[in-house]
């Protein structure tokens, strides 16, 4: 998240930016309710065309 985003809108990101791909969740509400970080991390590459060097 940080190479992505920078180390202080990564915290954003994942804290208020809601991924249809998490069933309507922001990544930490989905990693507090237990998805794995591999696919919450696809959902964020795929929301965010994340470049392929860092997928």
């Amino acid at each position: 998240m940080n190479e992505q985003f920078g180390e202080g809108y990564a915290e954003s990101v994942a804290k208020d930016y809601v991924l249809a791909e998490l069933g309507g969740r922001t990544i930490d509400q989905a990693l507090a309710e237990g998805a794995a970080a591999k696919t919450v991390w696809q959902a964020v590459c795929a929301t965010f065309d994340v470049p392929q060097k860092l997928r």
